[in-house]
């Protein structure tokens, strides 16, 4: 079975992006394990906001993966995109259930509050940026239940950044 893997860059007070929606912050200064991430998935998962971001950035760095949009919206799609416009929970389920390579989790923060709250998030790969934003979106935001996670890796870089990998506890 296909692992859903939430990889997402936050402050350290848990912000996805600043007040006026910016990245400006995220450290790009070395590859942060980022290629040898990208090798081991084959589909991109994002919520209609996040595609938009990624589509206004101009070059698509993941052109060779799939990605699945979460939206109501938006009805075009290519041999590259799908759309899921209805019951995301059920196309998730059936995504992690197909034949491939893992899916990462790439945003946003209310289609990741939807994955977490049926369970379906696999990993996470969290990269904390050492600054504090102090306004903008949280990464989880109506969480309703507690989600025990268990530690299974950290790397510690010169930046100040720290990526921290945890699955749920059973």
């Amino acid at each position: 079975m296909r692992k859903l893997i939430l990889n997402l860059a936050l402050s350290l007070d848990g912000l996805i992006e600043g007040p006026n929606g910016e990245y400006d912050w995220c450290l790009n200064d070395q590859d942060y394990g980022l290629t040898e991430f990208v090798e081991e998935i084959d589909a991109l998962l994002m919520g209609r906001k996040t595609y938009e971001t990624l589509q206004s950035a101009g070059s698509d760095p993941f052109a060779s993966k799939h990605k699945y949009i979460v939206s109501s919206k938006l009805t075009k799609s290519n041999s590259t995109e799908t759309i899921i416009a209805s019951n995301p929970i059920k196309a998730v389920k059936a995504l992690k259930n197909e034949p491939g390579k893992n899916i990462w989790l790439f945003g946003g923060a209310e289609l990741t509050d939807a994955l977490l709250k049926e369970n379906l998030v696999d990993e996470f790969q969290l990269s904390i940026h050492p600054l504090l934003l102090g306004g903008g979106t949280k990464l989880f935001r109506e969480l309703e239940t507690r989600i025990n996670l268990e530690l299974t890796d950290c790397k510690k870089y010169n930046s100040g950044l720290v990526q921290l990998f945890y699955r749920p506890k059973d």
